[in-house]
């Protein structure tokens, strides 16, 4: 169960348990009233911060403020739960995630209404999420009884050799905004199957949600102690403790490269096992045979899921010259339906998740369009208090122009027209970054060998979406180190130990 400390005690305060998941209308129950969720400070004179709604401004919630004392104590009480939860057998751990998984499904429409109302995003993409994040915990249900391993005698004789792996230990999971649910699963997951047990610091914006996938998890038969979440909005201070920490045995971040770097730098000075997802800048090629129609339907969901808010967001959009018009037209035309607004008015593209990152793409759409671009398409926007921009096409777009060398990270669309092989992989691969592609083509030959001349750790081939829970999610470069999901990762939360055995005849 997850406990707070007041700021400057080091002893452990149960966190008062209410239920705030909100009612929908759609749902057929109202909002759980015994599994009830850790929100709130044990005492009034306790730190804390609102949560904030950004399609409408209006604060959700306050929770726990919590500094250096309570991010200490989060790993008093996971290292405490790592022997007994590493002990466990895989397949008490593996049923825990499964009903893990089966409570999720179970809530799926309160969760989904949570994180539209503190995320922003459209209840279709937050119900979405939610069967994404949930998944995690079926995929790693079944990894945990799989474990692997290895035996064989030496190529000299006289002794066997009997490999397995083992839990690295505590493990520090820093979670970012987008994806609040899946961030916090896709990590939580591997780690509880391979017996580690976690302390996670979700993001200020949103960690109602987390707090909400804790609760199931306390539901599920996860012991107290064995997952820990501390809630804050001084995270250099709370991660810097974790990493200092030496019985924190990993970290997993998913953020901004830059945040990375510097928490790389941290790690190296203890050798600190280290698995990163960052930033990207995703190209989507649509070549001159694609087919039309589902080349603009996949960059649809490449660019738009999440109003762009996602790591793997097309950024930049290379269209061959000789479909240029009739892609631009169409793509622009499905632009300009789009229904931006809030999640409970039907809206479809909801508000950025912040005054300044509002700023931000307003800022980078105007520089583009000093520097030549035009917006050849926009939709409209709500008349609303939110931080809502108006999802756009921007056309003329120098190849060397700044929007295409940064994470756009909103519902901008920049397209650059190409004719040659050879200097559209240039273009493409001239970045810091390699986290995910897009190629639609109506030659599967040749979209097999553009995806693996592009520097990028997931390529989607006529599709507009690469993550699953069984597949390895990670990237090249500045994207990242490490991968998640998949057999890789369980392996990121587990040590290789051999045992050398005397074997003479």
């Amino acid at each position: 169960m997850a406990t707070s400390t007041r700021r400057g005690s080091r002893t452990p305060t149960p966190l008062a348990y209410r239920s705030y998941l909100p009612r929908c209308p759609s749902c057929r129950r109202g909002p759980p009233t015994e599994r009830a969720v850790p929100v709130t400070n044990p005492t009034p004179s306790a730190p804390t911060f609102t949560v904030e709604d950004p399609a409408t401004l209006e604060v959700i919630e306050t929770v726990p403020d919590n500094g250096i004392e309570e991010a200490a104590a989060a790993v008093d009480r996971a290292d405490a739960a790592f022997t007994g939860w590493s002990r466990t057998s895989p397949r008490h751990r593996s049923d825990v995630l499964r009903r893990a998984f089966e409570l999720m499904l179970r809530d799926r429409d309160e969760l989904a209404a949570l994180i539209a109302r503190e995320n922003g995003k459209s209840l279709a993409d937050s119900a979405a999420e939610v069967v994404y994040a949930a998944e995690f915990f079926r995929w790693f249900s079944e990894e945990a009884v799989r474990p692997g391993g290895d035996y064989g005698q030496a190529p000299a004789g006289g002794s066997r050799t009997l490999v397995s792996h083992r839990p690295v230990g505590v493990a520090a999971l820093v979670t970012p905004w987008n994806f609040p649910a899946a961030m916090a699963t896709r990590k939580i997951a591997p780690a509880l199957a391979a017996g580690c047990t976690v302390v996670l610091k979700p993001a200020a914006e949103t960690p109602l949600t987390a707090l909400a996938v804790a609760r199931l998890l306390i539901e599920a038969g996860v012991p107290d102690g064995v997952v820990e979440v501390v809630t804050t909005t001084d995270a250099p201070a709370v991660v810097t403790t974790w990493l200092l920490d030496p019985r924190v045995r990993k970290v997993s971040f998913t953020g901004s490269t830059g945040v990375g770097r510097a928490l790389l730098h941290q790690a190296a000075d203890r050798v600190l096992n280290a698995s990163m997802e960052l930033g990207g800048n995703a190209p989507v090629v649509i070549t001159a045979d694609a087919d039309i129609e589902a080349a603009v339907a996949g960059t649809m969901v490449a660019k738009f899921r999440n109003g762009g808010q996602a790591c793997t967001a097309a950024n930049r959009i290379y269209v061959h010259d000789d479909v240029a018009d009739e892609f631009i037209a169409r793509f622009g035309a499905e632009v300009e339906k789009l229904a931006v607004g809030p999640a409970v008015d039907g809206g479809t593209i909801g508000p950025l998740i912040t005054s300044a990152a509002l700023e931000r793409i307003t800022r980078s759409v105007d520089q583009a369009v000093a520097e030549g671009a035009r917006i050849s398409h926009r939709a409209e926007t709500p008349d609303a208090a939110g931080y809502f921009y108006a999802p756009t096409v921007l056309t003329d777009v120098n190849p060397d122009a700044a929007i295409l060398r940064d994470e756009i990270f909103g519902p901008v669309a920049p397209v650059v027209l190409w004719h040659d092989e050879d200097e559209l992989l240039r273009q493409v691969n001239d970045t810091d970054y390699g986290l995910a592609a897009y190629v639609f083509s109506g030659d599967v030959a040749q979209a097999m060998r553009l995806g693996e001349r592009i520097e990028a750790g997931m390529v989607g081939i006529n599709r507009g979406i690469v993550s699953d829970p069984s597949a390895p999610f990670g990237g090249m470069k500045q994207s990242g180190l490490g991968r998640e999901g998949a057999r890789e990762g369980l392996r990121e939360f587990q040590e290789t130990q051999y045992l050398t055995v005397d074997w003479t005849s």
